[in-house]
């Protein structure tokens, strides 16, 4: 069976039929740049390119960067548009579709769900946590298999910054840092979560998932195993697929 997924991020809108009983795309993926300022309208024309560049006409699953309750409102917007707040968003991308079914979801909740099914957390049982460094960071917390939604664990305090101010990959990439020092500062960020949760595995995600034999060997003193994620960059589509299945949008 094949759903839709798209993956809305900070720079990015990216989508494609998903595979479900693969986990996997079933075509290569279509990305087009997230608009600055990142608007409900600006996000949900660019859904609508992505969607429509495969000619699209069944259920869609979408992710969100923030705080997604009740599978459509929107109540934090850290890396978009403030106009995004308390906006019913399973609505405005519903209707941009032309009233495709579609349901929403937080973006590292839906890549951890995906790497939980088909990924580094197969078969994981405890405690994983699931963190995407990006334009932000996002997490997403996991007991025995089940689900702690919406976290926002990149927003603890860290050196007296919101942590991904001072950890996301885009940091690195602003203000040029090497590998090495990077991974100082995530090492410095996983032991602050490591002491509030004590997870046995962090899986981590986002575009570095790519590069992590650049910056893992470099993070020391952390119990909890750490692992890249399996499907990389295109978790949150597929977990974005996987959630609207779940719900059961047009299946």
């Amino acid at each position: 069976m094949q759903i839709f997924g798209v993956d809305i991020g900070g720079s990015g809108i990216k989508g494609a039929p998903v595979d479900l009983d693969r986990g996997d795309l079933a075509q290569e993926r279509c990305k087009v740049l997230t608009p600055h300022p990142a608007t409900p309208d600006g996000v949900a024309d660019g859904v609508k390119q992505v969607v429509e560049h495969f000619g699209w006409t069944g259920a869609v699953g979408l992710t969100f960067p923030g705080v997604v309750t009740d599978g459509a409102t929107v109540r934090t917007a850290a890396n978009v548009d403030k106009g995004w707040i308390d906006r019913d968003a399973r609505a405005l991308f519903s209707d941009r579709l032309g009233g495709l079914p579609v349901t929403v979801v937080n973006d590292a909740d839906a890549a951890g769900v995906a790497e939980m099914r088909f990924g580094a957390g197969r078969g994981r049982r405890g405690t994983v946590i699931m963190l995407t460094f990006g334009t932000g960071i996002g997490s997403a917390l996991f007991v025995d298999g089940t689900l702690v939604p919406n976290t926002e664990l990149g927003h603890l305090e860290l050196d007296g910054h919101d942590a991904e101010k001072r950890a996301s990959s885009k940091v690195k990439e602003d203000h040029d840092m090497s590998w090495e020092h990077w991974a100082h500062r995530v090492t410095k960020y996983l032991a602050h979560v490591e002491m509030l949760f004590s997870p046995e595995l962090f899986v981590i995600g986002g575009g570095v998932s790519r590069k992590a034999a650049k910056f893992l060997p470099h993070i020391e003193g952390i119990r909890a195993e750490i692992v890249p994620a399996e499907l990389q960059n295109n978790a949150g589509i597929v977990g974005a697929a996987m959630h609207a299945s779940e719900e059961g949008a047009g299946v």
